[in-house]
Parts: C-alpha cells; structure tokens; sequence
C-alpha cells in the first residue's frame, strides 16, 4: 500500500518531531542543490531548529546572496509596478519601432533623389553605390527577359513559317486540281492519276491517312496509270 497523505499540523511528539525535522531537512538542502545546479540559479537556504541550531547551504558565498537580496527588496518597494515596467518597455519598443520607419523613410527619399541636403560627401558616395549597384541588377534581369521573349519570337516565327509552308503547297495542288477538272472529257485517266498521285503527296505532308472516293470503274484506271508513273 501507498503511503497516506500526512496532515501538515505541528508533531506533539519530540522524538517524531526532531525525527521529522531531521529528514526534511536533509531533503530540503538536496533540493536546493539541485535547483542550483539544473538551473544555474544563485541559492541560499538557511535553517534554525527549534533547539536553536543553524543549519545553511549556498551555491555562492551566502553573505553576498544576502546583500543582493536585500537590494532587490529595496529596489522593489521603491520601484514601478509591472503594469508601470511593461508600459514603458512598450513605449522604448515603439520609440525605436519609429525610428526605424523614419529611416526607412529618409532612405527611399535618398534613392528618390530627394532631401540630399542633409547628406556629406560621403553619404552621397554610399548612395551612388547603391543606386549603381540597384541598376545593374535591374539590366541584368531585363537582358534575361529579352533574351527569354526572343527565343519564344524565334520559335513561334519557324512554326508560322511551317504552317505557310504548309498551306502554300495546299493552294497550289488545289488550283491544280481546279486546272485538271477543266480538261476535255478524254482526257479523264490522266486527271485520275494525276489526282491520286497528288493525294498521296498530301496526306505523306500532313502526317494522316486520306483516301479519295472513287468507283470501281476509277479505281481501275487510278491503278493502272499509277503503275505507269512508275515505270518511267
């Protein structure tokens, strides 16, 4: 079984009693040794027993401990209270906050070309450097960009180039064709050829597969003056 929750009242009985105290104690100056060590804190435990004794422990030379705590106590009663404290860090952190936006401000001025009055000589050198050095950037991200809009231009102009091609050898086969339908009526097996060999060609340009509709009776003429363009 656990051990119970002792009552904290004062022991009636001197042996329990000195007994008590002399456990406690003993735990009481451990903990302070390890607060001081763990947490680098500045510790100073003094203890008087009921017989009188006196019993301490410090980290540091106790005497000092004592001296710097009796400052932070009179520091204390004379001090702000925290509101007061926290109220005037607030207002060192928005003066300094200000400060920085003014010179912010009095820089973008400066690179503007305005309030250089206010500047020496060397001051003006710094800011030329800057703006030198701001311009420069700028000209190279600019060339980047040019170069980059160029080379779409260029390739954008081969494909037109590729689609006019394209197109050019399109309207002429047609006005061909146009020329051939408006030959004499004997002259039909050579239109025939002519337009399935011009077929072919056309579908070999765009990459797809065309076939023109034509009768058995067609057919058989395309066929025969095919092989015949190919024979010579």
């Amino acid at each position: 079984m656990g051990r119970g929750k002792i009552e904290i009242k004062r022991i009636e009985n001197n042996t329990n009693r000195q007994v008590t105290f002399c456990k406690r104690r003993n735990g009481l100056l451990k903990k302070a040794y390890e607060l001081s060590v763990l947490c680098d804190a500045e510790v100073a435990l003094i203890v008087f027993s009921s017989r009188g004794r006196v019993y301490e422990y410090a980290n540091n030379n106790i005497r000092s401990t004592i001296d710097r705590y009796k400052k932070s106590s009179a520091d204390s009663s004379t001090g702000f209270t925290t509101q007061e404290i926290n109220a005037q860090f607030y207002q060192a952190e928005s003066k300094k906050l200000r400060q920085q936006i003014q010179m912010l401000q009095n820089s973008n001025r400066h690179l503007m070309g305005e309030g250089l009055g206010s500047l020496n000589v060397k001051e003006m050198k710094q800011l030329e450097s800057r703006l030198e050095r701001g311009i420069a950037r700028i000209r190279v991200k600019k060339h980047e960009m040019i170069l980059a809009e160029t080379e779409n231009l260029q390739k954008r102009e081969i494909q037109l180039e590729q689609e006019n091609a394209l197109l050019r050898a399109k309207i002429q086969e047609n006005e061909k064709l146009q020329q051939l339908s408006m030959m004499p009526a004997g002259q039909d097996y050579q239109f025939q050829a002519y337009y399935a060999r011009n077929v072919f060609q056309l579908n070999m340009m765009e990459g797809v597969s065309a076939y023109p509709i034509c009768d058995k009776k067609t057919n058989t003429h395309i066929g025969y003056f095919i092989s015949l363009f190919l024979s010579i």
